[in-house]
């Protein structure tokens, strides 16, 4: 890679890159004196973008997290070894405008310098959000509106939040 970018980081890219699909992941925005809020993921990329090292994370507008991320510089990608496919069911499932979606679950909040993880996340990526865009679902392939189409919402396209990896924990 010739970002620059440490082996920590390649190593962090490389596991997102083999866990969100299968595993998913959780993004979480704000911090804990602003208010934040997480949700599990199961779309995502990692690569290098403007000679930087990036997460591309897609959320959908009307997922209470997108505000955050809409808000906040930063944002992190939590991922996790087994055994929390049900907390992260939960997370995705629930949403933190009803109420403490994370009381659910049996994850431990933790407040960063620039966002939130949780104790039980084997790897914590934080982002500097650099890159935010709408999906043009006019430009999206006819198979995958006909595969993926009740996912993608018709009404209204995820958003593309694109972060510079400055730190892996």
């Amino acid at each position: 890679m010739s970002n620059g970018a440490s082996q920590k980081v390649k190593e962090a890219m490389a596991d997102f890159a083999t866990t969100v699909d299968d595993e998913w992941a959780l993004v979480t925005a704000g911090t804990e004196e602003s208010g934040w809020n997480t949700m599990t993921i199961g779309w995502g990329s990692a690569g290098t973008l403007w000679s930087k090292p990036t997460i591309t994370v897609y959320v959908h507008p009307w997922r209470y997290t997108h505000d955050f991320l809409m808000r906040e510089d930063y944002f992190t990608v939590q991922l996790f070894g087994g055994g929390y496919q049900r907390d992260l069911g939960i997370l995705g499932a629930k949403s933190g405008r009803d109420g403490d979606k994370v009381a659910l679950t049996s994850l431990t909040p933790v407040a960063l310098e620039h966002g939130m993880t949780f104790a039980e996340a084997t790897t914590t990526i934080v982002c500097k959000k650099i890159y935010t865009q709408a999906i043009d679902l006019a430009a999206v392939p006819d198979d995958v509106m006909e595969r993926l189409g009740g996912r993608l919402y018709i009404d209204e396209a995820h958003t593309m939040f694109v972060g510079e990896i400055v730190g892996v924990k």
